[in-house]
């Protein structure tokens, strides 16, 4: 029997957007890689899913993949998780993809909950074209990269922590212009979701005046002739 390796988006915030299949699949395979144990446990008790969970994350995965591996060539089904969203998209899962298809393992991607979609939608900017940027480097390259982007004329779509988007926003009013329009989205899909849209230096100005808390995605008006 040959093993396989799903990767199954989970929900953001609002724990009611998960696909039934993703229920399903969560329910059927051997094991569950979860990049937090402790909070996708919570998940998994909502929807009575009992199969049994490790850990696989940033800080382990060069060292478990080639195990995982093996156990999927000797018939095993994975299902990768992580702590909301997709995985492999600014997340763990990235490499043991790359290694199931290049041992030519079977692999699929379950549609699912992503941020930066409802996120670039709701800036209300053009997204014919966008470029997903992710999470800046923190140091090294951030200045290189900024410089680049600061060129590009396409919508950009960036994720934040919490305790770095005044330095993040900073940095793009230095390097962008404080007048380019962006759209700040925060705990999408919850209670509190909520949606700014200014200029980069109004939002700037907001966090300083502001405590904004949960994970952010910022969207970018690229440059205009």
């Amino acid at each position: 029997m040959a093993g396989r390796l799903y990767l199954i988006p989970t929900p953001i915030g609002n724990l009611g957007d998960i696909t039934y299949r993703s229920v399903e699949v969560l329910k059927s395979v051997d094991v569950i890689l979860a990049e937090d144990t402790r909070n996708s446990a919570k998940l998994l008790q909502h929807y009575d899913i009992s199969t049994p969970m490790h850990a696989h994350h940033a800080h382990n995965e060069h060292t478990t993949t080639d195990k995982i591996v093996n156990e999927i060539a000797q018939g095993k089904t994975f299902g990768l998780i992580t702590d909301a969203g997709t995985p492999g998209i600014s997340d763990p899962g990235f490499l043991l993809l790359r290694a199931c298809v290049e041992n030519k393992l079977d692999v699929e991607v379950l549609p699912g909950a992503t941020a930066f979609v409802p996120a670039l939608i709701l800036s209300v900017l053009p997204n014919h074209e966008f470029l997903f940027v992710g999470f800046l480097p923190v140091k090294k390259g951030r200045q290189t990269q900024l410089k680049k982007l600061a060129e590009e004329d396409r919508t950009m779509v960036f994720y934040e922590s919490p305790h770095k988007i005044g330095k993040t926003l900073k940095d793009l009013v230095e390097y962008f212009g404080g007048v380019r329009k962006a759209s700040l989205s925060r705990e999408l899909t919850k209670k509190f979701e909520e949606t700014l849209r200014y200029s980069l230096s109004e939002l700037l100005e907001i966090t300083k005046e502001r405590n904004l808390k949960g994970e952010m995605v910022l969207v970018v008006e690229g440059k205009t002739v």
